[in-house]
């Protein structure tokens, strides 16, 4: 399966750079232009997966952080590739990195949050998370969040969202650093908070009442139960291969996404144009596009009751989407003169500002429920409503 994934997205990347020219000159017609959708689409998405399951397997070898660490860096670097591309390619894009890094925040913090805490609700009824972690993420991403998206419509140097040279260059820098310092934090001393709690407040539900009715009928001179903890995974198979042999295949499967990346955009670019969709549809597609295996990760971790990989995952990837996209978008519109639109719109606020209430209230708490999913879901759902009736 590796040898024939990397062979097909390397294959690929051969044929749009020998006939690249000639198969894009195909998208008038409405055939060709699906055929090479479904084919970049395919493609890129499959070796996303790949780059998933290398990052699984460094992640196995380092442990956590670290590990999940690694996968949302690499999916950020695909994504920031994507855009990068779309904005160098189309020159009349300057709302594609804010409509990104949104979609990435409603698609994580509401649709994957919301859809995991009802699979972990209906499966184990509640379940339990190192509460420092999530508020260190929260702390992080607020901040990294309404600056950028927010802040820039009650600015007055410049009008319409827009930043002045000056305030681009800090704001960058800010990103960049408060980032960057919380990276350190996360690897270093406070490592510890990023990883499964032990003990009671890791137990489902029903094990932690039983064990107390055990106890409590048994008297006190009664041993202690000892607690389960989560559910595990079933045992991760040793692997053939170094930690650096991994690393290297972690690349391999990179460098063909972000290759094929200027490709996919001219398609984008083209097929929202032809069927006169939203402007916000290309922003929610990237997302889709390089989010998907990763949110299937965080969706198999809720399932086996290990939440707080699954937060670290997707509080992870909204963090890292906005540390790394907005300096990024920022820098190229510097560079390439373009105008670089990052503030909301006021319905879009509106709507992010109930995602970081809702978010800080769900986890504020030492455990979770079916009813904080159904909240974040709903949310969701309105998002997806208001991009095509707006």
């Amino acid at each position: 399966m590796m040898i024939a994934r990397l062979a097909c997205a390397w294959a690929s990347v051969a044929a749009f750079q020998i006939f690249g020219d000639t198969l894009l000159a195909q998208l008038g017609a409405p055939l060709p232009s699906l055929l090479i959708f479904a084919w970049l689409l395919g493609v890129i998405v499959w070796a996303a997966f790949g780059v998933v399951h290398e990052a699984e397997e460094i992640a196995h070898r380092l442990g956590e952080p670290y590990g999940t660490l690694i996968l949302t860096l690499s999916i950020v670097i695909i994504e920031v590739a994507l855009i990068s591309a779309v904005m160098l390619g189309a020159k009349g894009a300057p709302t594609l990195g804010r409509d990104t890094m949104f979609a990435v925040l409603m698609i994580v913090l509401n649709g994957v949050v919301g859809i995991g805490l009802l699979l972990g609700g209906l499966r184990h009824f509640s379940q339990g998370y190192n509460l420092k972690g999530a508020s260190a993420y929260l702390a992080v991403i607020i901040p990294l969040t309404l600056i950028p998206l927010v802040l820039p419509n009650f600015t007055t140097s410049t009008a319409d969202g827009t930043l002045t040279t000056f305030q681009s260059i800090a704001f960058s820098l800010f990103t960049l650093l408060l980032y960057g310092a919380f990276l350190v934090l996360q690897t270093g001393r406070h490592s510890v908070f990023f990883k499964e709690p032990a003990g009671e407040s890791n137990m489902p539900y029903g094990a932690a009442y039983i064990r107390g009715r055990i106890q409590s009928e048994a008297g006190p001179a009664s041993q202690p139960v000892p607690d389960p903890g989560p559910a595990e995974e079933p045992p991760h198979p040793p692997s053939e291969g170094s930690t650096r042999s991994h690393v290297i295949l972690l690349l391999a499967n990179i460098l063909p996404i972000v290759i094929l990346a200027k490709s996919l955009a001219v398609v984008l670019d083209f097929g929202i144009a032809r069927l006169g969709a939203p402007v916000a549809l290309g922003g929610i597609l990237i997302a889709m596009v390089v989010f998907t295996p990763e949110c299937i990760a965080a969706l198999r971790a809720i399932t086996t009751n290990q939440l707080q990989r699954a937060i670290n995952l997707c509080l992870g990837a909204a963090a890292s989407t906005l540390g790394l996209t907005v300096p990024a978008v920022l820098v190229i519109g510097l560079i390439t003169g373009q105008e670089v639109v990052l503030g909301l719109s006021g319905t879009n606020m509106v709507i992010l500002s109930m995602t970081l209430l809702l978010s800080t209230l769900t986890f504020t708490g030492t455990r979770t429920t079916m009813l904080e999913g159904a909240v974040h879901l709903s949310v969701f759902f309105v998002f997806l409503v208001l991009v095509f009736s707006p």
